[in-house]
């Protein structure tokens, strides 16, 4: 398993603490607004931004005509299920928990990699999947009665973890050869699209001008989900191995359960304090550096090959 270069931890504190913080958030902008005209209006709003960075760091946004398939598959597992199916369960359950039932994607990506893709876990990759899976059991201790009157929403939400963790394994894998931010730009795009057109067909007669609130819930969204976090997500993805990049996020939902707690008066358990020490020992048990074995010399920079996960 690899250890994080300084980009990628740079990257990964802020999307962290970015992408943990919008589950109440969410909440609170969709309280009485229709989600998915909801999440339309984010993603329009943050195209822009997004389309501003490639301009800045003078990134192409030209994608080849036989490429374009593959984008939309990738799009469609990466964003269109997941930001359908998640602001959907967001609605009608409560933003800590939702945010659990997202972040089980780590426990599906590990057993797709498995079993799909051949890709053998490393012992430490076991024990990490196997105490995010402990702490997800943990958190939704308290729910389970609850979320038992709801369940096509638990299910829309494991269907989101579902897809987006078959998502990451296929963009770990992809031959695109353009830049991880135009990739994301055009997905954000394509998303923006398709989250239009669900919220004409399901959410029109519910169409009204959004509150402050819901306001400042959508330019969060707009700047710092769709303007940063998802680039650096993909941009992650990509250069870490699945699982490693996945348990590397689990503290989201952590962010999510206390964050909620706080500004939701929803209850925290001690569930929820077990469930953050085994969100720790996921991600060091993939991105602490292992030991070189005694008389084993490190490959030369130069060298092929990397971390399997």
């Amino acid at each position: 398993m690899p250890s994080l270069t300084r980009l990628q931890l740079a990257l990964l504190i802020p999307l962290t603490l970015v992408w943990g913080l919008n589950w109440p958030v969410m909440k609170l902008g969709i309280a009485d607004y229709p989600p998915l005209t909801f999440r339309a209006m984010s993603i329009w709003l943050g195209v822009p931004v997004l389309g501003l960075a490639l301009v800045a760091m003078k990134v192409p946004f030209r994608v080849a005509r036989k490429d374009w398939l593959q984008l939309l598959w990738l799009a469609a597992t990466n964003m269109f299920v997941w930001h359908a199916c998640i602001i959907l369960a967001v609605k009608h359950l409560s933003s800590g928990r939702a945010a659990i039932l997202g972040y089980s994607m780590p426990i599906f990506s590990a057993l797709l990699g498995a079993l799909i893709f051949k890709t053998a876990l490393s012992k430490r990759g076991w024990v990490g999947v196997s105490a995010a899976a402990l702490g997800v059991a943990l958190l939704l201790w308290h729910e389970f009665s609850t979320l038992a009157g709801r369940p096509g929403f638990v299910a829309l939400a494991l269907m989101a973890a579902c897809t987006w963790a078959l998502g990451t394994q296929l963009l770990r894998r992809t031959t695109l050869t353009v830049p991880t931010l135009t990739i994301s730009f055009w997905m954000t795009t394509l998303t923006a699209a398709v989250m239009s057109l669900l919220a004409l067909l399901l959410e029109r007669d519910q169409w009204a001008a959004p509150g402050p609130a819901t306001w400042g819930a959508i330019l969060y969204n707009a700047v710092l989900i769709f303007g940063f976090a998802h680039a650096a997500w993909f941009f992650l993805a990509r250069g870490l191995p699945p699982v490693a990049s996945t348990l590397s996020v689990m503290l989201i939902p952590v962010i999510g359960v206390f964050s909620g707690a706080l500004w939701l008066g929803e209850v925290v358990h001690w569930q929820d304090w077990t469930a953050v020490v085994l969100m720790v020992v996921a991600i060091a048990s993939v991105l602490w550096p292992s030991r070189t074995p005694a008389g084993t010399q490190a490959a030369p920079s130069g060298a092929a090959g990397s971390g399997r996960a």
